[in-house]
């Protein structure tokens, strides 16, 4: 059996060891050392001995954790300019004031949350005064996504500046009135304040390291040059557990992010309870970002600490700061010192020695307030190293105390979260603490009073003279006026209407060769950000590696192994594709920072982000809300689309429900388009909406998403006639009748609507033809090119008819006076089509492929869910046969002949 303490054997035995002698000697001080001073001191040489190999430039893996303790000492921490005492005050006000707004609001019911900001007020307030730029200097200012939480904060400062009023703070978390403030950063809710949408959890991470990214992108581009924009993330470390929270940590280093900086709140607790109850967070942080290649700053304790540190002179302090569990250090903070002393002093004779030379007030001091992330000093050591730190981006883990200020009722307790108000006695032990000049007089009626030292005060002078030296205020939002694009020339979409003749093109490589066309234009080409997951060649989108070029920070430091090829994968320092890898949600991270950038940087840029449009909206909605949220604009396309169309995939693949999840997002603009040409016109018409001139009353604040297929089909041409390009753009439009189909039905013959959305319509042809050539049925076709602009037009005429405007739907106007009943067919789910029910006068039924998606051919498949022609055939004859416009016999008939 093998000794599971025997040292076992590593990657350097596998090289030959040229001075065994001199290894040996290096062997047996350690062993010497370990027994004389015991193997704390052994690991203490360990760890200088490793950390001066690092500084020396010698190759060897890196400690992925340090000690329990500052990264910065005090000794080496710069001082802080400005007035730090007048900083004290305007926090205090700041912490005050947020209180103040949620506690008032408590009484609707409508929530908050104190705690949070209450322990992250530092790390706000000096940024606020030393390091976020603003966006009325030169550059794009940096970019702050707040910590959703922490939002009465943001809105405490903004009122101290002059930006909000009281009558603001009253109406946090109700919007509906007018003047409200939302309960989190929502840029479609306040577009004036926030820019970056932080709730859900988890999304903010992931969406500051792509914005970081792009930022690099537009510079390396030539677009603008905003190198000197910093990307600032403010987190909380329970947040920290959402996948999407550390999943792009290796890209921020690997490409060398040092534009980038996490501050992460590390106040050990999350809604429920501690993050790592029996464990560390912080160490867990430290090695999760130094394995990904993150600089790591550890701002830990308050100057509080500095006398213990220098008693500290066996390490028993530091070993056993990084024993205690994160449990146990919250349950310091709400105890006396008799119990500090016994349990985290008495565990070793060296430092219960050292508690000796402690007073219960330091104690109590060190244990219950002093932290890293509560003092101005601390904070700006830790901001001022990590942008100054080059090649790499920098996580600040800042220890703070949740509930911090707010009272014994609150600091660390496990159900602060949920906690949404205090009571006047402890505002008023607040404002104690705070030093606040606010009288008992001020509380009237029991109702606690906001705080403001006057619009001419020194500390509103100093807050504004700070701010406007970095740049104006911050956050804000800015959306730079800017002319409408140039719309591209008409060539580029005219090309299709003429169709494609007996060439089969599948809608997913027309989308391409319409992009194709549209990036050489010599106004707005440059400004297409192509985006792809690893699927480019799946799309047919290789041919745009060499002329476009793949975005990478390096270029191309290798000969492609397909370089005497005319596709050859070309990477280029200015490259435009942005190809992510398997990564759905680093696209999308990637799709709205390219979508804002309108706003952020005051650059006009058009993404497409091409998916498997089964991994699209079913992976990642909630970044669509996001995007949403951030008033992106933008193309996103669904490829090898439908649950029918993906032939062998399966299951996981077939996609029959995305537009159903399109469908909930009041920002998306959901296509199916069967056609080429159609394809073509909701382009072009997204281009005008978003980025040219939008017609009154439309919001260019919206993103379109187009499914197109990889089912290789002959492209007809445009019909003529009026009605067309409206149709296609509002949802619906008649592509023939029996009689312009050549069908010649005869006199008097039943009479059907077909209505079908992309690639669904060739089916829907096919057994029009059936209809006409088997069974006497005259069936006209209709292209449903979206089914949710149809019902959301209906919607918006039914609140008209609510206002006493008389309007009728899109979808009754189109159809009025089509003869015969209805039937709507679509590759997706029969929920999809049925949008529209309601409002359509005639008989109305569906088809569609509900259910698991499974392998086999397009026909069998189409079978299987009975949306084939033939099944199309037997559905129309049952709704004649209800009319008594065909024998009922006619449907058995129909079943029999075709095998259904």
């Amino acid at each position: 059996m093998t000794d599971p303490n025997a040292i076992q054997p590593s990657a350097l035995d596998q090289l030959p060891d040229r001075d065994p002698e001199e290894t040996a000697e290096w062997q047996a001080s350690l062993d010497a050392v370990a027994k004389a001073a015991g193997p704390h001191r052994a690991a203490y040489l360990m760890r200088r001995t490793l950390e001066r190999a690092e500084a020396g430039g010698i190759a060897l893996p890196k400690l992925l954790e340090t000690d329990y303790v500052n990264t910065i000492p005090t000794a080496a921490e710069p001082s802080v300019p400005g007035d730090e005492e007048m900083e004290r005050k305007i926090t205090a006000w700041n912490r005050w004031n947020a209180a103040a707004m949620v506690t008032r609001g408590s009484k609707y019911g409508v929530g908050g949350h104190i705690a949070t900001f209450a322990s992250a007020a530092w790390l706000y307030e000096t940024g606020f005064n030393h390091f976020f730029k603003g966006k009325e200097a030169d550059g794009s200012g940096d970019q702050l996504y707040i910590q959703g939480h922490a939002s009465p904060g943001i809105y405490a400062r903004a009122f101290l500046d002059g930006r909000l009023n009281e009558q603001h703070l009253d109406n946090f978390r109700q919007e509906a009135g007018g003047n409200g403030l939302p309960s989190y950063p929502h840029p479609r809710r306040l577009p004036w304040l926030w820019e970056f949408p932080t709730v859900s959890m988890g999304l903010g991470p992931l969406s500051a390291i792509y914005q970081a990214r792009f930022n690099r992108y537009l510079t390396a581009r030539g677009i603008k040059d905003v190198s000197d924009s910093h990307v600032w993330a403010f987190l909380g470390d329970g947040e920290m557990d959402e996948p999407e929270s550390t999943a792009a940590l290796a890209l921020a280093s690997r490409e060398g992010l040092d534009n980038l900086t996490f501050v992460i709140n590390c106040n050990l607790q999350r809604l429920d309870g501690p993050v790592r109850a029996n464990f560390k967070i912080v160490q867990e942080l430290e090695a999760q970002f130094r394995g990904a290649g993150w600089n790591v700053v550890k701002t830990m304790w308050g100057t509080a600490w500095d006398e213990l540190f220098q008693l500290d002179t066996t390490g028993a302090l530091v070993r056993r700061l990084r024993e205690v569990p994160d449990a146990q250090v919250q349950t310091y903070q709400t105890r006396d010192a008799a119990y500090i002393r016994q349990d985290f002093f008495g565990a070793d004779p060296a430092l219960v020695e050292m508690a000796k030379l402690l007073s219960d007030d330091k104690i109590l001091e060190c244990f219950h307030l002093s932290r890293g992330g509560h003092e101005a000093r601390k904070v700006y050591a830790a901001y001022k190293a990590a942008v100054e730190f080059k090649g790499a981006p920098t996580v600040v883990l800042a220890q703070t105390v949740k509930g911090h200020t707010l009272g014994e009722g609150f600091a660390s307790k496990n159900a602060n979260h949920q906690m949404k108000k205090l009571t006047v006695d402890e505002f008023k032990t607040m404002r104690d603490l705070l030093e606040l000049p606010i009288s008992d007089s001020a509380f009237a009626d029991g109702q606690v009073p906001y705080g403001h030292p006057g619009a001419d005060s020194a500390e509103v002078r100093y807050l504004q003279e700070r701010r406007a030296a970095l740049g104006g205020p911050a956050p804000a939002r800015r959306v730079h006026p800017v002319a409408p694009l140039p719309a591209p020339a008409e060539k580029a979409f005219a090309s299709f209407d003429k169709g494609s003749g007996s060439q089969n093109v599948a809608t997913t490589m027309a989308f391409v060769r319409l992009i194709k066309d549209l990036v050489r234009d010599k106004e707005s080409g440059k400004r297409w950000v192509p985006i792809v997951p690893d699927e480019a060649r799946t799309f047919g989108m290789e041919s745009l590696f060499p002329s476009l070029g793949i975005y990478s920070p390096k270029g191309q430091t290798y000969e492609p192994v397909d370089r005497d090829q005319l596709m050859y994968y070309k990477e280029a320092k200015n490259g435009q594709i942005l190809n992510e890898g398997i990564t759905e949600a680093g696209s999308m991270a990637d799709f709205i920072a390219a979508s804002t950038a309108y706003a952020t940087h005051g650059e006009v840029m058009i993404p497409f982000y091409i998916f498997y449009s089964m991994f699209g909206w079913q992976r990642t909605a909630d970044q669509m809300w996001q995007l949403g949220d951030q008033l992106g604009r933008g193309f996103l396309v669904g490829a090898t689309a439908g649950r029918t169309t993906l032939t062998g995939e399966g299951l996981q693949h077939a996609d029959g429900h995305s537009p159903v999840i399109a469908a909930t997002n009041p920002a998306a603009l959901t296509y199916d388009p069967a056609f080429a040409y159609e394809v073509a016109a909701i382009v072009k018409d997204g281009l005008r909406r978003m980025y040219g001139e939008a017609a009154p009353g439309e919001d260019p604040d919206v993103f379109y998403y187009l499914t197109v297929y990889n089912e290789p089909m002959p492209q007809p041409a445009k019909p003529s006639g009026p009605g067309v390009d409206e149709g296609i753009v509002k949802g619906l439009y008649r592509f023939n009748t029996a009689e312009s189909a050549g069908l010649s039905p005869v006199a008097n013959a039943p009479r059907i609507q077909l209505l079908g959305s992309g690639t669904a319509i060739h089916w829907t042809l096919q057994a029009q033809k059936l209809l006409a050539e088997e069974w006497g049925v005259a069936a006209d076709v209709w292209s449903a090119t979206s089914w949710t602009e149809l019902r959301r037009d209906a919607l918006e005429a039914d609140a008209a008819l609510l206002r006493g405007e008389e309007r009728v739907p899109f979808v009754r106007q189109a159809l009025q006076g089509a003869d015969g009943p209805v039937l709507a067919v679509s590759d997706y789910m029969r929920q999809v089509p049925d949008q529209i029910a309601q409002w359509v006068e005639q008989d109305y039924s569906s088809l569609g492929a509900d259910g698991f998606g499974l392998s086999d051919t397009r026909e069998a498949a189409r079978r299987h869910f009975g949306v084939d022609a033939e099944s199309i055939v037997v559905a129309a004859l049952a709704q004649l046969a209800k009319r008594g416009e065909v024998k009922a016999t006619a449907v058995k008939e129909a079943r029999e002949k075709y095998g259904l």
